[in-house]
């Protein structure tokens, strides 16, 4: 049996049939199966535009060649004597708490919120009603804030082949596309991960794992440097080790771990609004058609350099998505993007934030508590603006002429948009790198300039890191670890997963 790897160009409606047809015809083969390695848009020559295939061909009609070994994540299994707490089910704390399992400690995941599905009865009465609700909504509950997301499982992460090919082995287990595992650009889809998240817990707590929902982490006490008890909102766990994986909004969780000596630094972040255009502009601009066979919705991924002072670039971009009112608590007021699988929907939408430090913008140094308090005052004044769930908006055109001449917009956002001077609440340092930011955007994008911003976008990245070892062990501490965006190591899906994998694998191999 011989191998070959080769690429096609295939056009966008293409059939399987269709592909196999051109594989035997230019390996000039008959019987042969094949894997699809790789897949991307070419979208470089409008209207023309393709699919770039690079399959594995397998035939006995082939001489020589070997399919390409993948690196496998190893995780030494032996029983362990102490107990494990993980604090968090999303992408990080879930899958430090499998591997963790995986390698024979016993092992208890904690959550704040609820499982997905009462979790997504909340989000759904909160969008309703603005009802809102503390332990089920955009941030917290099963699975995270990725759960409700477009479910991105791109990163720019290097050296975690094995890393991520554990995780999406793990996803496709639990019910996602198998096309995740060669798409240049996967995604899942809230739709699928709401299902997924459930099949992920349900395969745990088949291990032996065990999950408490509804279980709030409120202290934990140290003795020789080491965590001995975690203090919950459900009574006191004992523990060998701690891994915290917060997530970028559980506030009161970091100033607990101020109070209790672990080391945080500020850092470089980024804030900004929501970007919301109808659809079939931005695919008339990427594909040079509204519709195309085989594809569901065009992206962007936007940068600009254009103030020369702070780069401004689209984030999170949600082709066919819903802009969502992505609150963490009571009386504060941001937004967040969410797409289902199929991407269908009219609008288009992606963070527009510019990158800044904190005391950059406070005019001073400023603590890691106090960087906190900046942004969290941000949030609260987004709410008092409107007095409520509503998210203040005003049209791209009116924010880079400082005009608010809209009163009324075409939004998927669920709670209603208020027409408000975003560049009056918004910090003058973004504002102005912003205008230049979309300025760019608009020249680089045809038809850009029809749409619309809405809300505060202030968790795309923490304003806070913890200094803690390349394991993911803070200093000071032997046996605590902080992993995922709450780190402030890691953004995203698969960046996130990753480090609480390689924090649990390092961990075990201790």
């Amino acid at each position: 049996m011989g191998f070959k790897s080769i690429t096609l160009k295939l056009p966008t409606g293409y059939s399987e049939q269709q592909l196999r047809n051109r594989i035997g015809k230019m390996l000039r083969i008959r019987n042969f199966s094949f894997q699809v390695e790789h897949k991307s848009l070419d979208a470089r020559h409008k209207p023309k535009v393709s699919w770039q295939i690079r399959v594995e061909v397998s035939s006995p009609e082939i001489k020589g060649g070997e399919p390409p070994k993948q690196k496998m994540l190893e995780i030494p299994f032996k029983k362990r004597s102490f107990p494990v707490v993980v604090v968090g089910s999303g992408p990080a704390g879930f899958f430090a708490a499998l591997v963790l399992q995986k390698a024979g400690f016993q092992v208890t995941l904690i959550e704040r919120g609820s499982e997905v599905k009462t979790r997504s009865r909340a989000v759904s009465h909160f969008e309703q009603t603005g009802f809102f609700d503390p332990k089920n909504n955009y941030a917290f509950g099963e699975g995270g804030a990725g759960t409700f997301s477009d479910g991105k499982l791109t990163s720019r992460s290097k050296h975690i082949s094995a890393e991520k090919q554990f995780i999406l082995s793990n996803y496709i287990k639990a019910g996602a596309p198998e096309e995740i595992a060669y798409l240049a650009h996967p995604h899942l889809g809230t739709d699928n991960l709401r299902e997924i998240v459930k099949n992920l817990r349900l395969h745990f707590e088949d291990l032996g794992g065990q999950v408490l929902f509804e279980t709030m982490l409120e202290d934990f006490k140290v003795k020789n440097a080491k965590v001995t008890e975690v203090v919950t909102s459900r009574g006191i766990l004992s523990v060998g080790a701690l891994f915290i994986a917060p997530g970028h909004s559980a506030y009161e969780t970091y100033r607990m771990l101020m109070r209790r000596g672990v080391p945080f630094r500020t850092k470089n972040f980024a804030i900004g609004s929501r970007m919301e255009h109808r659809q079939e502009i931005i695919n008339l601009a990427q594909w040079g058609h509204e519709k195309l066979p085989g594809l569901k919705a065009a992206e962007y991924r936007l940068t600009s350099q254009a103030d020369g002072n702070h780069p401004v670039f689209s984030f999170c971009m949600c082709p066919g998505g819903t802009v969502v009112p992505a609150a963490a608590y009571p009386e504060t007021n941001i937004v967040n993007g969410m797409s289902y699988y199929r991407r269908n929907g009219q609008f288009a939408n992606a963070a527009c934030v510019a990158g800044v430090h904190p005391d950059e913008l406070a005019g001073k140094t400023v603590s890691p508590l106090e960087a906190l308090e900046m942004v969290e005052n941000l949030e609260l004044a987004f709410y008092r603006h409107t007095g409520n769930y509503r998210a203040p908006a005003c049209s791209i055109t009116g924010f880079l002429k400082k005009q608010n001449r809209k009163s009324t917009f075409e939004s998927s956002y669920p709670l209603g948009l208020v027409a408000a001077p975003l560049w009056e609440l918004l910090p003058a340092t973004i504002v102005n790198s912003m205008q230049a930011g979309l300025a760019d955007f608009i020249r680089k994008i045809k038809g850009f300039e029809t749409g619309n911003l809405l809300g505060l976008e202030s968790k795309t990245s923490s304003p806070v890191q913890v200094l803690r070892q390349p394991n993911g062990k803070c200093e000071g501490f032997e046996n605590l670890f902080i992993v995922g965006e709450g780190s402030g190591y890691a953004g995203g899906i698969i960046s996130s997963a990753a480090d609480g994998v390689k924090a649990a694998v390092g961990f075990v191999s201790e």
